[in-house]
């Protein structure tokens, strides 16, 4: 079977970008797809996560970056040049290849890709949730804002109403697409096995995202301030990219001791990381799923996570492996994380659960689960 994905970019350390690694490489080594990854921007840049040799990727070099620097006037006119470009080159790559099935991530092909006639099936692949996808908000206080937000949204329904099929993480947001008849849910894999678990001695609470406003990280040292002081024996440390400056100054600002609450940037060596610590926090105001979730489970951490996020509550079994508590509320959530640190035994009761839970992500699973879809989809051609 012949699979092309359209992405922005893989350079990147996004989750996006992740999963799709893991899954291209899957399908072409243990399922022998021929996938391709088509590209817009990025040119002559390396993959962040390794691509098999068998992956082929090509780029299109349109360069949607550049409207970052741009004014609002000028973005525009940019913007329609270069999405002119885009469907122009990326219909002349789809005519050539001759693809069984066409993926898009749900980025500026959407607009245009079931209008590409090359003979492949087409399915689109969201990984956030409805409510934050674009972060258009209905509930905004400028009208012109609400009515935008309501054009938009009905103008995507009815370029999804149109492929084949389309893809959310969970059944919980799957609910959430009224009017159409072609979705399904499938999570994200696990993105890498454990060689081992922690043994949850190091008291050590672990938080991973990036530094933005989405992952909630504001909240988390909300939550810390009150967190030490109940706790003293306990340490706080946060893994990401981002800028760091704004949540420094926060920790300086509620007064938390710097020497058990570290700030730091992205590892390559996460499991180590997870390993190394007690519990897991996922503060985050609004999630597609939390694969951190998942690895953190999986190396044998308990979470405590934010119930409004969609995403965790589909993963974490209150009171099992996990303690789920009202979105945003910082002193539920303290309270939460220090009843769980007070009680090493319960810590270990709900390790060995969150494990077991963790093995329904495996990438077997998981990537059995495409591959019933693809099959599906291809076989009504």
């Amino acid at each position: 079977m012949k699979i092309v994905y359209c992405t922005p970019s893989i350079y990147i350390a996004g989750g996006v970008e992740r999963v799709l690694a893991l899954k291209a490489n899957y399908f072409a080594e243990r399922f022998g797809y021929d996938i391709t990854i088509i590209l817009t921007d990025g040119a002559g840049k390396q993959p962040y996560y390794p691509l098999s040799d068998k992956v082929k990727v090509i780029n299109l070099d349109i360069g949607f970056e550049e409207l970052w620097t741009c004014s609002f006037i000028k973005k525009v006119f940019v913007y329609l040049r270069k999405q002119r470009l885009f469907k122009r080159k990326l219909r002349t790559e789809l005519m050539r290849l001759c693809p069984d099935i066409t993926v898009s991530m749900l980025r500026r092909e959407i607009n245009f890709i079931t209008d590409i006639k090359d003979g492949s099936r087409k399915i689109g692949e969201l990984h956030v949730n409805k409510a934050n996808y674009r972060n258009f908000n209905e509930s905004d206080s400028n009208m012109f804002k609400r009515l935008f937000a309501r054009f938009w949204m009905a103008s995507l329904v009815s370029k999804l109403k149109r492929l084949d099929r389309f893809v959310v993480l969970t059944d919980e947001d799957l609910k959430e697409w009224h009017g159409l008849d072609n979705v399904a849910s499938i999570p994200d894999p696990l993105s890498f096995t454990p060689s081992g678990r922690s043994n949850l001695t190091r008291k050590r609470v672990i938080a991973v995202g990036r530094y933005c406003h989405e992952k909630g990280f504001d909240l988390l040292l909300k939550a810390w301030s009150k967190v030490e002081k109940e706790c003293t024996d306990w340490e706080l440390a946060i893994f990401g990219m981002g800028e760091r400056e704004p949540y420094e100054r926060l920790t300086d600002e509620l007064g938390i001791d710097r020497s058990r609450c570290r700030l730091n940037g992205s590892t390559r060596d996460i499991e180590r990381e997870y390993t190394d610590s007690a519990l897991f926090v996922l503060s985050s105001r609004f999630e597609g799923f939390g694969m951190v979730l998942v690895e953190a489970m999986a190396c044998g951490l308990p979470a405590v996570a934010f119930d409004g996020a969609c995403g965790p509550r589909s993963i974490i079994s209150h009171g099992e492996d996990g303690l789920l508590v009202p979105a945003e509320n910082t002193d539920k959530l303290a309270d939460a994380m220090v009843q769980l640190m007070k009680s090493p035994e319960r810590i270990k009761q709900m390790a060995d659960k969150a494990v077991v839970k963790s093995q329904q992500y495996d990438i077997d699973i998981i990537a059995g689960k495409w591959r019933a879809l693809f099959e599906d989809v291809y076989n009504k051609k």
